[in-house]
């Protein structure tokens, strides 16, 4: 009769203990699957989707045909090409737009952006400026925010463009074009009644956030889970809390 050898008091596991336990833990290959299916899903990726569900022999969980629209709205975000994406939402979402104006602002301000980085190649800023009085500054005016992001935008024409600050070289930086993108994927789910996060990223958030936790307890044995750095720590030192 073999007995179980357990931890002298005081001493807390290893790093290769805790290990150990979490690689004894395996999920199923047809829970993967759908994680995986999952993610294709939610990050807009048709082709991808529709190939892997084939060989893990998964029925998709959506019409492969709105993934489609949605990854094509965002790629021709990613390439500048607001206008084409705004038109594109109007024919998949008629009332995204009209529902959101926060988005409808915030896409129509990125339009505005590429505009001025068009003008700065080509030194006529006309173009950028009847855009923006035609169809931002009416907007302005009934949201401050609004109002504050506009004038923000416009100072890109006050400037060279070597010689503009941090905060307005962000403004033509192709993350901006990534942040809108990621913004209209996830009111199109949301309007499709389709959580807009991933499940994985619900999963590494857990983990994250069940690290603090045991972080903070007063037990020895909860403190000495080893630390896996997420890339989730918010400004203030804080991981965000799970959500449903």
């Amino acid at each position: 009769m073999s007995a179980t050898v357990s931890a002298p008091a005081g001493v807390t596991p290893s790093s290769r203990d805790w290990e150990k336990k979490v690689d004894d833990v395996r999920p199923s290959k047809a829970d993967m699957n759908i994680i995986v299916m999952n993610y294709l899903i939610i990050g807009g990726y048709p082709s991808a989707a529709m190939k892997f569900a084939q060989e893990a022999g998964l029925e998709s969980q959506m019409d492969l045909s709105s993934i489609e629209k949605r990854n094509q709205i965002c790629t021709s975000i990613h390439h500048g090409d607001i206008k084409t994406a705004i038109e594109r939402i109007n024919d998949f979402e008629p009332e995204l737009l009209e529902m959101h104006p926060g988005l409808h602002f915030a896409l129509l301000r990125l339009q505005l952006i590429e505009l001025i980085r068009r003008s700065m190649e080509d030194n006529d800023i006309v173009p950028a400026l009847t855009f923006a009085q035609e169809y931002l500054a009416p907007r302005a005016p009934q949201y401050p925010e609004f109002l504050r992001d506009l004038e923000h935008t416009m100072a890109l024409l006050c400037f060279p463009p070597n010689q503009l600050s941090t905060p307005l070289k962000k403004l033509l930086d192709p993350d901006m074009r990534k942040q809108v993108a990621t913004m209209v994927n996830q009111t199109i789910l949301a309007s499709q009644e389709v959580s807009p996060e991933a499940k994985i990223g619900r999963l590494v958030k857990l983990r994250a956030w069940v690290e603090a936790k045991a972080a903070q307890s007063d037990s020895e044995r909860l403190r000495s889970i080893p630390h896996m750095d997420l890339g989730l720590v918010s400004p203030k030192g804080e991981f965000p809390e799970p959500t449903d």
